[in-house]
């Protein structure tokens, strides 16, 4: 798996033009999301400005194969704009070390099935970890996320450091959290890694 990460413009015009078309593959047609932005075969939203950090995984002929996105939280960000809830009465993060981890999916669409979500495959898990070290990359010594509760058991699994920051909530037809990633974690950089497997994996947002 080959690993490209970049804004828009450091993504050049057709790598961003097939990340468009897998984000709407991965999260309108496979997984169904509501969301009011995409059309046209293209998923983008407000959260992506010339700011954001994409990670991209190419696969066999440079098919994208998983991506991520990486958001500043001194900037608009998922859960603070928009899930501010599964904060409960805490305020939402807003420092330079502090980003949010969205539109997380690592998923062949030419090759895995249409149903099941393998959120601790391998590839899954090589991605994610990943973007924890652009993430840090940028400067960030914490993640947050807005995620399915589902997730916990594949992070405790692996080991990867981690906390609640509210009480879970039935949100947009999923159980949803609010979580907090320690980058400083040492274990996130010893898992067990198999590349190229074609496996999906979520992250809501």
């Amino acid at each position: 798996m080959v690993y490209v990460t970049g804004t828009a413009l450091e993504l050049g015009t057709a790598l961003l033009r097939d990340l468009g078309h897998y984000r709407y593959g991965v999260f309108v047609e496979r997984l169904g999301w509501k969301l009011p932005d995409a059309r046209d075969g293209t998923e983008w939203d407000r959260f992506d400005t010339p700011q954001t950090v994409h990670v991209v995984a190419l696969g066999a002929q440079g098919r994208i194969q998983g991506c991520a996105r990486l958001l500043p939280t001194t900037g608009p960000y998922l859960l603070a704009d928009v899930f501010p809830e599964l904060m409960g009465r805490q305020p939402c993060p807003r420092a330079d070390h502090v980003w949010e981890l969205s539109r997380f999916a690592a998923i062949d669409l030419a090759s895995a099935p249409a149903s099941g979500h393998t959120l601790g495959s391998p590839a899954a898990l090589a991605l994610l970890r990943r973007a924890m070290q652009d993430a840090r990359h940028h400067g960030a010594r914490e993640l947050v996320s807005v995620s399915p509760v589902a997730i916990e058991r594949i992070l405790r699994r692996w080991g990867f450091a981690y906390a609640r920051l509210g009480a879970p909530m039935h949100l947009d037809g999923q159980h949803l959290f609010a979580c907090s990633f320690a980058l400083s974690a040492p274990r996130s950089d010893r898992l067990p890694v198999r590349e190229g497997v074609a496996a999906n994996g979520q992250v809501r947002g």
